[in-house]
């Protein structure tokens, strides 16, 4: 197949090979234009791999520019967390990173442009009476006072505004187009509002800021954008983003061009109401591995792969859909079944003791790192006569269904011996607190050829060697498919989406790095947590159990 079959085709591509096909463009020019007002979610990652694999599959460029029109709510924190999330995602930016701000000049001398024309004026209403004035979807708006000032007049109140000698909130600047536009983007609006605040760029220099649609539409064309993609709630804008081009002197013309975003089940992709989650403490920060943010997916273990998988499966178009999360998951667990080392580590742990087995005794047993993968080569683990198992894979009766640990019924521990259980001992309270076993020395992992029918296999830690971790089994954060719907989405946080269990793994897991996934045999995908683990107790997240357990429930 070649690499021009293989490329998935959607319909902004078409129009791509069109323009291309038609010589209207030689070269393709995207851009990724994040605003710096929080972190990136799983959302932007499928803008990213858009625009940037837009670019990559043409031989084109992509810009990375941030949209810095809103000095209040923005932070250099999120311009770092955004270069960091592209560059994890596997895509690189032409040339240096862009700022809106970096025009904020050029925007300046088109607002002036503009007002020349006669087709923007000063406005001093209120933001309150310009939103009384705007009208409604049934009924259109009605022109402010302040829309017939003389050209000279709106030039030096504008001079004026640029100055500081205006309050924040009583003067802005305004285009002239049309208050009885079916439109309501199109009803005169702001250009450019006041504002005293350090930008984090610009530092002090303006206390005046273009507004998104002003500005944007203006960036694209400085930087020769071709084709400018964005969601669907812009496809009116794009009435505006072309009516300021058509109305000032600039060469470049770039289109707009709109798709749906991505809407995710169990999941909240408003950047406000993830704002709130983190302020109210629900989360520990936007890289909580509950999060749906690029940096809580990455921490909690997912890799780039499996995101740009995922963006690859959902596809471009213009059907606004809700995808479901076992999408996502299924992603990562394809994942990480070909690619993750397996390891050992118990959860739930109670002790079981070999009573026939040497005393102060250990061996070492050789396990492969992966089942189907002989390159990833194997590894020795220790065994002794006192090991930790998952309580759940014990009773003292069960039914035939039951393929793991019963009292006087064999089973064998993966990769090592058959054990048989004797007997229990108990606390006061009636809770199991060791299991009393034999073994058999013959059957060190023989399986099936040393011909015991054993029903099942159990994995175990060395009590001896065991290494104390902590274990984070995330769930998802929400417990209803569509949050963003309800009254209150805080209500409907899940309680279980974290819970904490002090469990014990194979001494390799002491080699663990952030980021790097296991699968603990038996149990799920498991990684290290970069950020709140310490040399003496590691701590694991769960990336995600080894099938959908949500389907089962209905959920």
């Amino acid at each position: 197949m070649s690499e021009a079959e293989a490329r998935p085709t959607n319909f902004i591509r078409q129009i791509i090979d069109e323009d291309l096909a038609s010589g209207k463009h030689t070269t393709i020019c995207t851009r990724f234009p994040p605003e710096p007002n929080g972190y990136l979610h799983i959302g932007h990652a499928k803008s990213i791999c858009l625009n940037f694999g837009i670019a990559q599959d043409y031989q084109g460029t992509c810009n990375l520019r941030f949209d810095d029109t809103n000095p209040v709510k923005e932070d250099i924190e999120y311009v770092d967390s955004i270069k960091q999330d592209v560059e994890w995602l596997g895509f690189h930016w032409a040339g240096d990173v862009r700022y809106s701000s970096d025009y904020f000049d050029q925007l300046y001398h088109y607002a002036i442009e503009l007002i020349n024309k006669g087709l923007a004026f000063v406005d001093e209403l209120t933001p309150e009476q310009i939103r009384e004035y705007r009208g409604t979807l049934t009924e259109p708006g009605k022109n402010s006072p302040y829309r017939d000032r003389s050209v000279e007049e709106n030039l030096a109140l504008f001079e004026k505004m640029r100055a500081g000698e205006f309050a924040e909130g009583t003067a802005c600047l305004r285009a002239k187009i049309d208050m009885a536009s079916p439109f309501m983007v199109m009803r005169d609006p702001v250009l450019y509002r006041i504002k005293f605040a350090d930008h984090h760029q610009t530092g002090n220099k303006w206390c005046i800021y273009p507004m998104y649609d002003f500005t944007h539409c203006i960036s694209d064309a400085l930087e020769g954008i071709t084709h400018s993609l964005c969601t669907l709630e812009f496809q009116d804008n794009r009435r505006l983003y072309d009516w300021v081009l058509d109305n000032i002197t600039i060469p470049a013309h770039p289109r707009q061009y709109e798709f749906s975003r991505l809407n995710l089940e169990y999941a909240i992709m408003s950047k406000r109401k993830l704002n709130l989650l983190v302020t109210e403490k629900i989360v520990e920060g936007w890289n909580d591995p509950r999060m749906p943010t690029i940096s809580g997916l990455r921490r909690r273990g997912y890799t780039a792969a499996s995101i740009r998988e995922f963006c690859k499966r959902i596809g471009v178009t213009k059907q606004d859909n809700t995808v479901e999360m076992a999408s996502l998951e299924a992603c990562i667990r394809e994942d990480l079944n070909e690619n993750a080392p397996r390891a050992m580590a118990v959860i739930d742990p109670v002790k079981l003791i070999i009573t026939n087995y040497p005393q102060g005794q250990s061996e070492m047993v050789t396990m492969p790192n992966h089942p189907n993968r002989p390159e990833m080569g194997n590894r020795e683990v220790p065994f002794s006569g006192e090991i930790w198992i998952d309580r759940a894979d014990f009773r003292e009766e069960a039914n035939k269904q039951y393929k793991r640990l019963v009292l006087g019924k064999e089973v064998r521990l993966r990769n090592a011996y058959v054990i048989k259980a004797e007997e229990v001992e108990k606390d006061a309270d009636g809770n199991i607190t060791a299991i009393r076993c034999s073994y058999d020395a013959d059957t060190l992992s023989k399986d099936p050829a040393d011909g015991r029918k054993v029903k099942g296999v159990i994995h175990w830690v060395s009590a001896a060697h065991a290494l104390p971790i902590e274990i984070r089994l995330y769930d998802r954060l929400f417990s209803v498919a569509n949050p963003g719907s309800a009254e209150d989405f805080l209500s409907t946080v899940n309680p279980e989406s974290l819970v904490v269990k002090q469990g014990y793994g194979e001494q390799s897991l002491k080699a663990a790095q952030p980021e790097n996934a296991y699968q603990f045999e038996r149990e799920g995908y498991f990684c290290l947590d970069g950020l709140t683990s310490s040399a003496d107790k590691p701590v694991f997240n769960r990336t995600v159990g080894l099938r959908d357990t949500w389907a089962k429930m209905g959920g």
